[in-house]
């Protein structure tokens, strides 16, 4: 348990904690016999033995790679100058290649002053070239310019990883963008559905209560009070999905409550004829809620627009889909409510989505027709 937690503890040190290991490890390797003549250098200047000084001018080289991520400048700056005193006091280590490093962290690092920061380099490693050739460097100007170009590229490869990491920073923010616009979307159908539904069967028991007395608007009063609480239980559970702390997995009504859906509707005075066939899935994945839906939109149109005029619901199970068919005949009654018709079109993406079918329009006779089919077993 201890060995996995090591990873874990390290990622939480600061990041100069964590770089600082890579500049020790430059000043180690510097004292290797096996490296000598592998040094980064540049003017081919005949090297001297490390003393107090050396060491000194090494710690500077290296240590500032702790900086690297953290201070990106700073740590260029420090590892250029140690670099520059390496060059003049021809003090040929190892540690020469902190420069590389520096320079490529600083060009994946560096937010502000980044064309500065390349002047700045270029002129100081101009002034350490002249000041090599002054010391007596056999190097000519070609190898002088060849040790830039690769510096340059160094610079370059930083740039480059700068340049991916905020287009991945960029990708990861469209993709949450992408996904909060998919989930108050998906939010807004679950309120139309729910909200339509039962105001809807508010409005037509409301109106219907008014030519009913004695025990008959009891009823009616008890039903509008009823189909409210149920609408009050829904949108708190919707508005508690909004919360990033509820935790709570989005509710899937089983077509088994489409009993309770009909019953409902029959109360607010809609004669509903229901019937289900076969078994269902083992696993239906987001069948079950979409097939609930279009059963809920199906009665919600039938009360809008044929108030009172005979409805069908029929659920057939097949194996590996979910087939629904709301069928509401011709109202006499006129429409209880306009339509927005984002209802529909809510459903049709639904099923959609799944790989399904749907439809809604006019019947033979007058009325209107809503089916779907929808694989069951599809991701929820």
């Amino acid at each position: 348990m201890e060995l996995r937690r090591i990873p874990d503890r390290w990622r939480r040190l600061d990041v100069a904690v964590r770089d600082l290991p890579l500049g020790l490890l430059l000043a180690a390797l510097s004292f290797l016999p096996v490296l000598r003549g592998h040094e980064t250098q540049v003017g081919d200047l005949p090297g001297r033995p490390l003393d107090a000084l050396g060491l000194a001018i090494m710690a500077l080289e290296c240590l500032p790679l702790a900086l690297r991520r953290k201070r990106p400048a700073l740590s260029m700056a420090l590892v250029a100058l140690g670099f520059t005193l390496a060059s003049l006091g021809s003090y040929h280590t190892v540690a020469g290649t902190a420069l590389p490093i520096a320079v490529l962290s600083a060009g994946a690092h560096l937010e502000r002053f980044r064309r500065t920061a390349i002047a700045v380099l270029t002129v100081a490693y101009a002034g350490l070239a002249l000041a090599l050739v002054r010391l007596g460097s056999t190097e000519g100007a070609a190898s002088f310019a060849v040790f830039y170009v690769l510096l340059a590229a160094t610079w370059g490869v930083g740039a480059w990883l700068r340049a991916t990491r905020a287009a991945e920073v960029e990708r990861r923010r469209r993709v949450a963008e992408a996904t909060r616009t998919a989930e108050r979307t998906s939010i807004a159908r679950e309120l139309h559905d729910v909200v339509t539904h039962h105001v809807t069967a508010m409005i037509v028991q409301a109106e219907a209560a008014r030519y009913l007395d004695g025990d008959r608007l009891d009823q009616a009063l008890h039903a509008v009070g009823d189909t409210g609480r149920r609408a009050t239980a829904d949108l708190r559970h919707l508005l508690d999905l909004l919360d990033p702390d509820h935790g709570a997995e989005p509710r899937t009504p089983p077509v088994g409550r489409l009993l309770s859906l009909v019953e409902q509707t029959r109360r607010a005075g809609q004669p509903v004829d229901f019937t289900e066939q076969g078994e269902p899935a083992a696993a239906t994945g987001s069948a079950d809620l979409v097939a609930y839906r279009v059963v809920q939109e199906g009665l919600t149109n039938a009360l809008k627009h044929a108030r009172g005029a005979d409805t069908a619901v029929l659920v057939r199970h097949r194996g590996s889909e979910i087939a629904v068919e709301v069928r509401s005949g011709r109202s006499a009654a006129g429409p209880a409510a306009e339509g927005s018709g984002r209802g529909l079109a809510g459903l049709r993406e639904r099923v959609d989505l799944l790989g399904g079918e749907f439809d809604a329009g006019p019947g033979a006779d007058g009325g209107f027709v809503v089916r779907a089919r929808i694989p069951a077993g599809s991701p929820s």
